[in-house]
């Protein structure tokens, strides 16, 4: 399967969680330390427009990849589902389209100046569409069963992010590694052990604890 359409299916993974959200879960914490769930519908919606506009040779104008907010007029019913479908849908053609034609990606927000591969590209935001639909789910005390089809490839991606102290800071996208359940992993660590699935390895990559919950 090409990464555009893993991607595809991912997306379509996520929305019905995204769909199961109402205003009065907005406040609930998540996994992503110091952001309610409000914070993370926002930035997950901003970065679907973001990296659409990327692979389309747009992303290096200012505030492309920024949060969206969420529509949340009073006396309205509330839906996070319209914001994630239409980004989601733009996405998803974009990323077609420069995967077909090889088109490499300006994504700033990772490293300035550099043109990433469609391929490389796509699988970063892959990454993001998993673990925050994870997040999103987990915040909801609902089920997130990723497929073996899509765990995989999130678990190479995964194993490519940096563990050292700088991309692992407060504030970075990424805590340290979680080696072993319910342990904090050093900067440095990169092994998780082969019992767990390829979905927990990744998450426990990326310093998420796949024992969570609000």
């Amino acid at each position: 399967m090409s990464i555009s359409r893993s991607h595809a299916q991912a997306l379509a993974l996520v929305a019905p969680v995204v769909a199961a959200v109402r205003r009065e879960h907005l406040g609930r914490p998540t996994p992503c330390a110091g952001w309610d769930l409000r914070r993370l519908l926002e930035h997950l919606i901003g970065q679907q427009y973001g990296f659409a506009a990327a692979a389309r040779g747009d992303g290096e104008r200012p505030g492309v990849f920024a949060d969206r907010p969420l529509p949340d007029a009073p006396g309205v019913a509330f839906t996070a589902l319209a914001g994630f479908a239409d980004s989601a849908a733009e996405l998803v053609e974009s990323f077609e389209a420069a995967e077909t034609t090889g088109r490499a990606f300006a994504l700033p927000e990772i490293r300035r100046g550099v043109d990433f591969p469609a391929t490389h590209a796509i699988g970063f935001h892959l990454l993001d569409t998993l673990v925050h639909g994870w997040d999103l789910a987990v915040t909801l005390d609902l089920p997130f069963d990723c497929p073996p089809e899509l765990a995989r490839p999130l678990l190479r991606v995964a194993q490519q992010v940096p563990a050292d102290p700088a991309t692992r800071a407060p504030g970075r996208s990424f805590a340290p590694v979680l080696p072993e359940a319910g342990t904090a992993g050093t900067a440095e660590a990169t092994e998780i052990p082969d019992a767990a699935g390829p979905f927990e390895q990744a998450l426990r990559l990326l310093g998420r604890d796949p024992a969570w919950r609000a």
